[in-house]
């Protein structure tokens, strides 16, 4: 099983950037569809963005696109998520997620479709 561990959540004022990081161990990350997903307080989780294993396809939900990107370092076993013009309703706990895919060149959007889940790194954004 793959670990994940995020960082680089905080407080930003509306309007404001955050990017965070997602470090994987424990398995060959490129094996991995990589996602992201966010619960805010009282909702259910939800899908942000996704990308394929090899960084050159992703997908993002209709409420974030245009402002948020995923990418990914497979060198360096992490994937991001670059999070600009912030929006009070970002608020949320955001998840790193891992889909094992080893013959998989597609993204991952489905929130069953992943196998490994971090922490969690709270995102709060100040109006």
């Amino acid at each position: 099983q793959v670990q994940l561990v995020e960082s680089g959540g905080g407080l930003v004022q509306v309007g404001g950037s955050l990017r965070l990081s997602c470090a994987a161990s424990g398995r060959t990350f490129s094996n991995y569809v990589m996602g992201w997903f966010r619960q805010a307080p009282g909702k259910e989780r939800e899908f942000v963005a996704t990308i394929n294993r090899s960084g050159d396809s992703t997908a993002s939900a209709d409420s974030v696109k245009g402002r948020f990107t995923i990418s990914r370092d497979n060198a360096k076993n992490t994937v991001y998520l670059q999070m600009n013009s912030l929006k009070p309703e970002d608020r949320a706990v955001y998840y790193c997620a891992a889909a094992y895919a080893p013959f998989s060149t597609v993204v991952a959007g489905g929130i069953n479709e992943y196998d490994a889940w971090g922490q969690g790194t709270q995102v709060t954004v100040s109006s």
